[in-house]
């Protein structure tokens, strides 16, 4: 596989400085953004305005938007726009807060803070995101960016482009986010110093126990011209720490199927099982706490000699560290050998009743102290030189480096209760008895029959830690140039690039564990919990019929309990109790792993500029090309049955795990595919009057899968020939599945963009009209094949087959295959958006600084997905699909104060929640409310005073079914008191 490394990318742009050398250039070539270059006759003007030595204080909410409209107005493409005063502002703690506020998007509240956010009904995976033009990847494992890395004191401004252009890197079927960085040298002021202050306060954490209240948000950003306005740069750093708190019910997966109503006929069950009716795994109800640092740095230079020159070097990091915990019950009912009584049943599942321990299952309740960290790194660096060769021709050339790295430490203490704790042999209390009733999408009713605060009956019985480590890097180089045509009636210039970029994911797994959390060990025995290591902890409020616990200290037990200190998490195969491989923790070799991505990709387009009937008519039409080279590491399964000769043919190896353990169950390779893209654009902007103007967009895009899910995870086993006949008589088969695979392509559809667009003459607002279709030609979907031939993946099928019992060797025959692939059925995604800013300049006095702006996405999808949850098969929508999304602001602008109230809402949509592991849930639908106030005082300070989540909206989902309850999460309003002082 051909592969090109940094120092190539190194030497091409050490090639590019030479040429700096003979040519003095200066780059006018924007490549996907706005531009923000002030004119040199605007800048005398401003500063022959500016008085000696004057602090003002910029950031009026109202002439941020004014300033967004008349961007969107001048953008080549459908896009939703963000001015530099209007991010700086917003009281939102990051950038995914300020997104969500613009029309079509929608963001998935993580600890109840936007983070991964939505276009046009499509989840993040679907949004390709760059800074300073620049593509960035994520520290959560996937594609999809956490904009809540991205404090909003450091990002000047913003695009959502929702209509493609060659010149956009490729990536955004639903749209492409770009966030940028200041220019020093395009500042009016010759220094600009700013600093943020506030104190942050949630009221819920007053109610959960151990629970911190107050954090606080500080910045410093500095902009400054040197040299006769040659050189440049800008500096900022954003510190926030805030309290990250949470009471929530979860319930768990509908993963068991038993006859509980005994009537005969039943059909409405599984295929396995159609009598039966579906049973939960369980429940959790907990207590969360803890703390979320976020530290984020921004530096740029800038040189511009000459007029016909400029070199830029910028720098961009965000370090998010979080300390948090979990407290209170995990419920099992245990499964299908459990006795349920009196069960409510609503669609054919269980929803309330009684659940009783039997000697078959494993119906418990335990006392779990989760205690977790996290460390995600975001990194930018990038070098870009723009010379201007000529008149008529621009070079551009930038080298960068992106990087996301994640070290999730997931801690977990087990507690169960004995009969009695303070005996020699404890025994595990099998008197277990659950009653619950669910009440949909409010908090359920529940009781246990054990008490799980006495010290004297419970004790502590495994703990676990289970890292997962995320590294992420994408390495990039391009050229653009843009060639002007001066005297041509059609085209105003061409514009031609090429960028290369490599990108390396790796994921490690590791695990340590000690004890037994379905009883207790005899090996690992349970302890029993000391003074000063717990405290009883109650509910309140609306949960307040949930039952008391112990909140229990982690490292105390462990240090008292574990024989060799904390124990060290290891990437292993796993052993028993007497040190001999089981392949227990085989999942962690198994789920560690890289892939690699190489693209090449290159483009040409030309900007159009015509009259059609005495209209002017601005656009571009273009095609970029797209070449993918795709690959991961994988790990095959040969079965054991088979000789080392023979196993070692189908290539088996010896594979040594860091605890020293030796497997020769795998064969260790290669798998991956190259495919080539073909995206064609076209972007009209009919200027109808000074005021109106129609857009129409048409394109062909593309997002790739989700990096994640390029890693090979195949699994072969041989089994039973279920369905021999006799064409295929072979008493075995082989079977496989595989849900990630580097063979996966992207993501392709044909859109269309059609949107009206007006301007109020006296700047006072605007509205605008869009409706879009896009044409899905295939999507990653789940399937099933029988007598799939898996040599033509790459994987290798014994011949023979020898039972281990008889020693009778017997053929082998192809069995299914479970698989994801691009499924290329016909699909359609559409709706319209409505965006209207008005402010009320025309009303009496006082009165007159009232004004308003609201938006409203309407989006429906024909296209499904392929799945199994629990056991449910299912048909889902795609993630994130909300069919109504609406925002809006009423606000008020005075001489100095400035208040507004801001309201979020999207309809339900589909999307992935955790409980034991992770699930798929409808989230309903929620409306979020956020409110500022500020004042001006002479000096230059600024008063802040808001509250984000007013109506303290909890986060509520279920499984297909409203009665089938998942989350109810609630995280409390968050207030902000501070100051701002720029000057």
């Amino acid at each position: 596989m051909a592969r090109f490394k940094l120092s190539t990318l190194t030497i091409a742009l050490a090639a590019a400085g030479c040429v700096a050398n003979f040519l003095p250039t200066y780059a006018y070539a924007q490549e996907a953004e706005v531009s923000q270059q002030v004119s040199e006759k605007e800048k005398d003007n401003a500063e022959a305005k500016k008085e000696e030595n004057k602090i003002t204080v910029t950031g009026s909410y109202t002439g941020s938007l004014i300033r967004s409209l008349e961007e969107k107005r001048n953008a080549d493409v459908v896009s939703e726009q963000l001015s530099a005063d209007d991010i700086g502002a917003l009281p939102d703690m990051s950038i995914a807060d300020a997104l969500t506020r613009l029309p079509g998007i929608s963001a998935v509240r993580t600890g109840g803070q936007a983070a991964e956010i939505n276009i046009r009904g499509l989840s993040g995976i679907f949004i390709f995101s760059t800074l300073n033009g620049r593509e960035q990847v994520a520290t959560s494992g996937s594609r999809s960016i956490d904009f809540d890395q991205y404090p909003s004191e450091l990002i000047a401004s913003g695009s959502v482009y929702k209509s493609q252009k060659a010149s956009l890197i490729e990536g955004g079927v639903a749209g492409s986010v770009e966030l940028r960085t200041a220019s020093a040298l395009s500042n009016t002021e010759q220094h600009t110093f700013g600093f943020n202050a506030r104190a942050v306060y949630n009221d819920r954490a007053s109610g959960v126990y151990d629970a911190d209240k107050w954090g606080e948000r500080l910045s410093f950003t500095y902009q400054g011209k040197f040299a006769d306005d040659t050189i440049g740069f800008s500096f900022g750093i954003a510190q926030l720490t805030q309290p990250s708190v949470a009471e929530q019910f979860i319930g768990l997966n509908f993963n068991t199927e038993k006859d509980l109503d005994g009537v005969s006929g039943d059909t409405e069950g599984s295929a396995a099982c159609p009598q039966c009716e579906f049973i939960s795994e369980g429940m959790e109800l907990q207590h969360k706490g803890g703390t979320e640092d976020r530290t984020s740095y921004v530096a740029a230079f800038e040189w511009a000699p000459n007029a016909d020159f400029k070199l830029t070097a910028d720098y961009f990091r965000s370090e998010f560290k979080s300390e948090q915990w979990a407290r209170g019950l995990r419920v099992k009912f245990g499964g299908n050998q459990a006795n349920y009584y009196f069960p409510t049943l609503v669609d054919n599942s269980m929803v309330g009743g009684v659940v009783a321990r039997t000697a078959n299952s494993f119906t418990r309740v335990e006392i779990a102290n989760d205690d977790d960290s996290e460390t995600d790194i975001s990194e930018s660096i990038g070098v870009k030189g723009e010379w201007q060769l000529n008149e008529a021709f621009s070079l551009s050339a930038d080298l960068s480096h992106s990087s996301g790295k994640s070290d999730f430490q997931n801690r977990l203490l087990w507690s169960l209760v004995a009969e009695d704790a303070t005996v020699a042999d404890p025994t595990f209390d099998t008197n277990v008895v659950i009653n619950y009733e669910y009440s949909g999408l409010d908090i359920p009713s529940v009781g246990f029959n054990q008490d799980f605060t006495n010290p004297n009956t419970l004790m502590a019985s495994k703990y676990g830690t289970y890292p997962y480590l995320y590294d992420d890097r994408v390495n990039a180089f391009r050229v653009d140039g843009i060639y002007e045509l001066f005297n041509n009636d059609y085209v105003r210039s061409f514009e031609f690039g090429l960028r290369a970029s490599e990108r390396q994911w790796d994921a490690t797994r590791k695990v340590f564990e000690y004890g037994d959390d379905g009883g207790f060990s005899i090996f690992e025995t349970p302890f029993q919990l000391q003074p000063g290591m717990y405290n009883v902890v109650n509910w309140g409020g609306d949960f307040a019929h949930f039952p008391s616990y112990l909140a229990i200290n982690i490292d105390q037990v462990l240090s008292a309990w574990l024989p060799n200190g904390m124990g060290t998490p290891l990437t292993t195969w796993g052993t028993d109790v007497n040190g001999n491989l089981d392949y227990s923790s085989a999942w962690s070799v198994q789920g560690s792993g890289s892939v690699f991505e190489d693209i090449l990709a290159a483009y040409f387009m030309a900007n159009l500029d015509f009259e059609v009937s005495d209209i002017n008519v601005t656009g571009n039409v273009g095609l970029r090309v797209v070449n993918s080279d795709q690959s991961a590491t994988r790990l095959r399964y040969i079965d054991e049955t088979l000789s080392d000769e023979e196993r070692a043919a189908l290539g088996a190896q010896w594979i040594v795990d860091e605890a020293g353990l030796a497997s020769f169950r795998y064969a260790r390779d290669m798998d991956g595919t190259n495919y080539t893209d073909y995206l064609p654009s076209l972007n009209l902007n009919f200027h109808l009057t000074d005021d109106t103007q129609l857009r129409f967009a048409a394109a062909r895009v593309m997002a790739r899968p989700e990096i994640n899910r390029l890693a090979s995870n195949f699994n072969g086993t041989v089994g039973l020939n279920p369905n021999r006949t006799v064409e295929h008589p072979e008493p075995y088969v082989f079977n496989g599945s595989e849900f990630n695979s580097p063979r996966l392509k992207p993501f392709l559809a044909d859109q269309y963009d059609l949107s009206w667009e007006y301007y109020f003459d006296d700047q006072t607002g605007g509205i605008s009209v869009a409706v879009f279709y896009k044409d899905i030609k295939n999507f990653v979907d789940q399937g099933f094949i029988e007598r799939f031939d898996f040599t033509s993946i790459g994987v290798p099928v014994p011949d023979t087959y020898i039972n281990p019992l008889s020693g009778v060797p017997s053929d082998v025959g192809l069995g299914s295959f479970s698989f994801s692939f691009n499924n290329d059925k016909p699909a359609s995604l559409k709706g319209f958006e409505f965006a209207t800013t008005m402010m009320l300049d025309e009303l009496p006095s006082f009165w007159s600084g009232l004004g308003f702006n609201f938006n409203y996405a309407y989006t429906e999808s024909s296209a499904t997905r392929r799945g199994s949850e629990g056991v449910f098969n299912v048909e889902t929508a795609f993630p994130g699909l909300s069919r109504h999304v609406a925002s809006g602001t009423i606000f008020y602008t005075g001489d100095r104060f400035e208040t507004r109230l801001s309201t979020r809402y999207r309809s339900e949509f589909i999307s992935q929640q955790w409980g034991v592991n992770e699930q798929t849930v409808n989230f309903d639908d929620e409306t979020v409310m956020d409110y500022q106030a500020s004042y001006d005082f002479d000096s230059g300070v600024r008063m802040l005073f808001q509250i984000n989540n007013l109506t303290d909206q909890p986060t509520k989902s279920y499984f297909f079914n409203e009665a089938r309850t998942g989350t109810i999460q609630f995280f409390g309003r968050q207030y902000y008191l501070g100051l701002n002082y720029k000057f």
